[in-house]
């Protein structure tokens, strides 16, 4: 059985075959787009790598299927592009992803948020750091002065923290571009750039708060090697968005699934509660895409440097005119 359901035209395509309703000559209903697959097939990016992120994320994702009477399998992807992309072409029906890929895929892959994560300590917010080797000596002054000294390791493109808040929140205000000031960019994730910093391969790169805490757990060693010379204001933690066109009764029982996982008394959620320690989650709160907010303002920030730097006249006003729109909601909002 394929895993998406027949789409609209091959539906009306099988009824145009069939014979009419006796009575009356009345055709069948007409059919209706939601997806309704076999399996879900639920996407998962980690800065830990499958080998590392597969064992964590299994537990849950069996219990899901479980919850849910829908078998769920996991889809690792190399980069949030592809991952966005999957949820596009319908490849993938649900989604682990953080605050800006989760914004292309509600802009570009009908997603749709349906909860949001809070950390242990009731957190539903991160940082992004920049990270260099323990006793460098490299402070933030000497990385922002220049010169085309340093070895930089980047983020994902499409990552929040890797590149985004770097951006908005420390580049762009001081008109650093990394290409013009470092002697090399090298664009990965973060447990990648994480080692090339403690192996002395990159001399700074970005990096966040999650990724420190999985490799003190999983890479002392490592975490060792490296310290944090900068942290950006607060982001938005990541979220779990669906296909918007998923059939709503098994988009809502997705939604009851992570909204109640983990909570409550009893060896059962005390079960659970292990299974969201480790992956460094307390609980998942119940969110829309209202959410991203913050992070959009950093995209429009991020778009208007870009344009301006370019000379796009247009871009840069249609930018501008994004960015005052999301800040004149924001503080409207209570």
């Amino acid at each position: 059985m394929s895993r998406i359901a027949l789409s609209r035209r091959a539906l009306l395509a099988a009824g145009a075959a069939l014979p009419l309703v006796a009575c009356g000559g009345e055709q069948a209903a007409p059919a209706t787009d939601a997806l309704s697959p076999a399996e879900l097939i639920f996407s998962i990016l980690s800065a830990e790598g499958q080998a590392s992120a597969g064992p964590l994320w299994q537990p849950l994702l069996d219990d899901m299927a479980a919850a849910i009477g829908v078998p769920v399998k996991p889809f690792f992807g190399s980069n949030y592009t592809i991952l966005v992309q999957a949820m596009e072409s319908a490849q993938t029906h649900v989604a682990w992803f953080s605050a800006k890929p989760a914004i292309e895929a509600i802009d570009r892959a009908k997603g749709e948020v349906v909860a949001r994560i809070v950390d242990p300590e009731g957190r539903d917010s991160y940082q992004s750091t920049l990270i260099v080797k323990a006793g460098s000596g490299i402070t933030l002054d000497d990385v922002l002065a220049c010169g085309k000294r340093h070895d930089f390791g980047i983020g994902d493109a499409q990552s929040t923290s890797g590149t985004l808040a770097p951006m908005t929140f420390l580049f762009n205000p001081r008109s650093v571009v990394p290409a013009d000031c470092f002697r090399t960019v090298r664009s990965a994730n973060h447990q990648a750039n994480a080692f090339g910093v403690a192996s002395g391969v990159l001399d700074v790169a970005t990096s966040n708060t999650v990724n420190t805490v999985f490799l003190k757990r999983q890479n002392p060693q490592i975490a060792a090697q490296i310290e944090e010379i900068w942290t950006s204001p607060p982001i938005p933690e990541s979220g779990i968005v669906v296909r918007e066109d998923l059939e709503p009764a098994l988009k809502e029982k997705i939604r009851g699934f992570f909204l109640g996982y983990g909570q409550g008394t009893g060896a059962e959620a005390d079960r659970q509660k292990a299974v969201l320690a480790g992956l460094n989650y307390s609980a998942f709160r119940a969110a829309d895409d209202s959410y991203l907010d913050p992070v959009r303002e950093m995209v429009a920030d991020q778009k208007l440097q870009e344009a301006r730097a370019k000379g796009d006249q247009a871009a840069a006003t249609a930018a501008e005119a994004d960015l005052n729109a999301l800040r004149a909601k924001r503080e409207v909002q209570p």
